[in-house]
């Protein structure tokens, strides 16, 4: 009878970890905080190896929790990569990835499709409260406002911070060295469906963000809850506060990220002080690589190849920290993971089902956070607007088609041999090893086509304009 009692005791134990997909991991949902920065390269933090900027609170969350080593944005700018991150899909099948557009303007029309299905839309019918705050970038429009894709509030600037720029002032690539009057841009600060604020005050937007999300926070506290920051900064044009000016090494790129770190710590300060940090999920991530046309103003991307528009590892992978006080032991993850997983994780953490009528590429990560397993994903698909340029199979990348980063307007090559490369060993992409496997590169091709055939044609989002 004893030996009875402790089986049923172990059972019961290890049930939270085995039932089905839909079930969380424990019976209290857990809260998700995202923490989303724009065109933050994967070396701009000193636990990915700055050598000048200092990220103490990012990198307490690194060693504490687990720090991703091959952790892929969704697209290399921002429009597509946060349908991609949201939605848990590739944004060509939403429509949010365009060869005609590479984001969306003021002056777009579109935004993302009401049939997608939003992390937020998830959560709410598991009962979270969920806001958004910071950058959107998925239509400013009403009907694509994140109130209508399962936000119940929202406080931020609906695109990216240099749109709107005021007439006669001059491009920013002609004073990127000094910091500029926030006026220059004529940007909106909305609140839900209405703008209280314009221009944005973007000297004090990152401290701002850091308040809003803190004061939801505390509204919440005794109930489970989604939290989706996403920073309008590092973005060009850079602006940071009187506090952080000149409060790093690294010029005012530098006192940005290190302006982003210190509201990070107030959060995880917030948590701690609520006594619900061991209840919460924090992941940090960007949306792209580094925008290297605007030199110091533009980041790093360590020593990756290439930045932000192209589909070199330094415009796609990006640093991806996660943490969670008494759940996740500290380690550093070389597995593959894309913020394409982060919509399969939560949905399994809040106990939701993953959709059968569409589409999700993204694959669930628990395993990989709980210790109890690898990540699932083995392969990555590299999109530049629609169009497929490189893909990722196990340790080898093949390149199909190369093109410079905006601005600097590299001619496009369409390989006739496609380009290979051994992540493991070469992750600057450096020595090309096509010749040497060409049995890779059949499979990484059949990958493509497989892939390929799974498309649907939707309409163009991101082509669509006033005048349209």
């Amino acid at each position: 009878m004893k030996n009875l009692f402790v089986v049923i005791a172990a059972l019961m134990i290890m049930a939270p970890y085995t039932k089905s997909e839909a079930q969380p991991v424990d019976q209290k949902k857990p809260n998700i905080i995202i923490i989303f920065t724009d065109d933050q390269g994967y070396g701009d933090l000193s636990s990915y190896g700055s050598p000048n900027i200092r990220t103490p609170h990012l990198d307490k969350m690194a060693s504490e929790g687990q720090k991703w080593t091959n952790f892929y944005a969704a697209a290399s700018v921002c429009t597509p990569s946060r349908a991609g991150l949201l939605t848990g899909r590739y944004p060509v099948r939403s429509g949010m990835a365009s060869n005609v557009s590479r984001v969306l303007f003021p002056d777009s029309n579109g935004g993302l499709p009401e049939r997608e299905i939003t992390i937020a839309e998830q959560l709410k019918e598991a009962g979270y409260q969920t806001a958004a705050i910071g950058k959107w970038h998925l239509g400013h429009r009403e009907q694509y406002l994140p109130t209508n894709h399962g936000f119940d509030t929202y406080y931020g600037i609906p695109y990216s911070n240099d749109m709107d720029p005021v007439a006669g002032k001059p491009p920013y690539w002609d004073y990127a060295d000094e910091p500029i009057p926030f006026e220059y841009y004529n940007v909106p600060l909305m609140r839900n469906t209405e703008i209280i604020e314009r221009p944005a005050d973007q000297n004090t937007i990152t401290h701002r963000y850091t308040q809003e999300s803190i004061s939801f926070i505390e509204e919440n506290r005794d109930q489970p809850f989604f939290l989706f920051l996403a920073h309008s900064l590092p973005h060009i044009p850079l602006f940071v506060s009187e506090k952080f000016r000149g409060h790093s090494d690294a010029g005012l790129y530098g006192d940005v990220i290190e302006e982003i770190d210190h509201g990070v710590g107030q959060i995880r300060r917030k948590l701690e002080e609520l006594e619900i940090a061991d209840q919460t999920l924090v992941v940090f991530t960007s949306d792209n690589g580094p925008w290297l046309v605007f030199r110091t103003h533009g980041g790093s991307a360590g020593m990756l190849r290439a930045g932000k528009g192209m589909t070199w590892e330094g415009g796609m992978r990006v640093p991806a920290i996660f943490w969670w006080p008494g759940t996740i032991e500290p380690k550093i993850v070389t597995d593959i993971g894309s913020s394409l997983d982060i919509f399969p994780t939560v949905s399994f953490l809040a106990g939701v089902d993953v959709q059968d009528d569409r589409v999700v590429d993204g694959v669930n990560l628990t395993p990989v956070l709980l210790g109890e397993g690898e990540s699932s994903r083995k392969e990555m698909l590299f999109y530049r607007g629609a169009t497929l340029y490189a893909a990722r199979k196990g340790d080898f990348k093949a390149h199909f088609i190369i093109e410079g980063a905006y601005g600097q307007f590299e001619e496009k090559q369409v390989l006739e041999t496609p380009l290979l490369f051994d992540l493991r060993e070469d992750p600057g992409e450096k020595y090309n090893v096509a010749h040497e496997h060409p049995e890779i590169l059949r499979e990484i091709e059949k990958m493509v086509e497989e892939h390929k055939e799974t498309l649907v044609e939707v309409e163009d989002q991101l082509a669509k304009r006033e005048s349209n």
